[in-house]
């Protein structure tokens, strides 16, 4: 009896002794202090501020610290500075179109010296004879006046000179000025055609032979348009060279102008030309620029597709009108050659206006006077090197000037 007394007190006891332990536990897990327990994955919008808890150098409860106790900015840390966002690509600002030529004067001037300088030594001698007129025939003819200026010109320098009876250089400086202004044309609209109309953007389409520089007269053209604040849309119909909606697209990327073009090869240049108007006609941009292929003028069936491309572009104008602009892009150093290729252009596309690329380069400034004879339009725009804001709006008294400079 005892015996079992025994064994039951010791059960009591350790049931007891559990029971102490267990609610010993219970009792610790209630009563933990925050700080003991171990951190808490964070509840983003809930109860957690980011930062919170995360010093690791100075705890919260730090002094703070007045304006006057702030380092010095140039003691602050560079790799404690915050970091700003990078920049997005810079888009260039073109120059002023207006005053070009006259700031590039002295490159004309120095490549144009056979025309006035050369006048102005022959009409200068001691004695000016027959063989003096025919010396000034020949050199107005070499600098591709054309016959019958280099007519009108000469008969009317001989009389004024029997007439003023002087061989003073200035004198004839301001003759030949005078006489070379005329045949220039001074009271020629040469303003282009850009300026919206009718509810839709102008349109100017570009031609021309095989590298005269279209896409690049377009690219400058371009810039030009930017820097008189007009929205532009440039049309990529030259499908035929690889390269070429490359390049113009290029050129528009960099002041920020969009360009229309294909990605197919060989697709058909006037369906480029109808997206790029309807596109400047849904984005009632200002001005549309289309660029077409270059083409030999003796290839018929490529003339007739030119002809269709100006026709296709018209039809995106709904009705509106008819294409602003057809300018027709020369090199100034192919001289005679380049008066008949501008011929069959105008007969195919009727062309408004010429551009005449590196003039720099030529001594035949009479290319100007002779052009606009054959065509019975104006020099509109003159290329002057080869950089991007060389192009430059035709201004006849600072062509004739930078002759005779």
């Amino acid at each position: 009896m005892e015996y079992l007394e025994l064994i039951i007190g010791i059960a009591v006891a350790a049931v007891l002794v559990l029971g102490g332990a267990a609610a010993a536990l219970v009792r610790r897990a209630r009563g933990r202090d925050v700080e003991e327990l171990p951190p808490s994955r964070p509840r983003p919008g809930l109860d957690y501020a980011p930062g919170v808890g995360d010093d690791d150098q100075e705890p919260r409860d730090t002094p703070t610290r007045t304006v006057e106790e702030l380092p010095a900015l140039d003691e602050v840390d560079a790799s404690e500075a915050p970091v700003e966002a990078e920049a997005g690509p810079q888009l260039e600002r073109p120059e002023p179109a207006a005053g070009r030529l006259v700031r590039l004067r002295e490159r004309l001037s120095r490549s144009n010296t056979a025309l006035g300088q050369g006048l102005l030594a022959l009409l200068s001698r001691e004695r000016v004879d027959e063989a003096t007129w025919e010396e000034v025939e020949e050199t107005l003819l070499l600098a591709d006046l054309g016959a019958g200026p280099t007519e009108e010109l000469v008969e009317r320098l001989r009389e004024r000179v029997r007439v003023l009876g002087t061989r003073d250089a200035d004198a004839l400086r301001s003759l030949l000025a005078e006489e070379l202004l005329e045949l220039v044309g001074p009271d020629v609209d040469r303003s282009l055609a850009t300026t919206p109309h009718d509810g839709r953007p102008a349109v100017v389409l570009v031609v021309g032979v095989n590298g005269t520089g279209k896409t690049t007269t377009v690219g400058k053209l371009a810039r030009v348009l930017v820097a008189e604040d007009k929205d532009v849309v440039l049309g990529a119909a030259d499908t035929f060279r690889a390269a070429a909606a490359d390049q113009l697209q290029t050129w528009g990327e960099r002041v920020g102008v969009p360009t229309v073009r294909s990605f197919t090869d060989g697709a058909d240049p006037a369906s480029v030309a109808f997206d790029a108007v309807r596109a400047g006609r849904e984005g009632e941009v200002d001005v549309v620029l289309l660029d077409t292929a270059g083409r030999l003028q003796n290839k018929v069936g490529l003339m007739d597709e030119l002809g269709k491309v100006k026709r296709v572009a018209e039809k995106a104008l709904d009705g509106a009108g008819t294409i602003d602009e057809v300018l027709l892009v020369l090199d100034a150093t192919t001289g005679q050659n380049g008066l008949q290729q501008a011929k069959v252009f105008s007969e195919a596309v009727d062309v408004t206006g010429i551009v005449l690329t590196k003039l720099d380069g030529t001594a035949k400034g009479g290319i100007v006077v002779s052009v606009q004879r054959q065509l019975g339009v104006p020099v509109k725009l003159v290329g002057l090197g080869e950089g991007a804001d060389d192009l430059a709006p035709f201004e006849p008294r600072a062509f004739v000037d930078a002759l005779l400079a």
